[in-house]
């Protein structure tokens, strides 16, 4: 019976582990998700972490304030 108990907490883990996994992916981690973002604070993201170029970012921006 002992082994079946720990199989059960087992199972139980994860099933916790993946809905934690689940709820992070989603993007429910709080503040500063990109959830709560406005476009612009997205794009100075974006060019801060490098993935677009300052031209880029000026016409993106550009065409936001439009």
């Amino acid at each position: 019976m002992g082994g079946m108990a720990l199989w059960w907490l087992i199972g139980l883990a994860v099933v916790v582990g993946f809905a934690w996994w689940i709820a992070r992916m989603g993007g429910s981690s709080g503040a500063g998700s990109a959830g709560d973002a406005s476009p612009e604070t997205i794009l100075k993201r974006r060019y801060a972490r490098g993935e677009i170029d300052r031209e880029e970012y000026e016409r993106r921006l550009s065409d936001l304030r439009k």
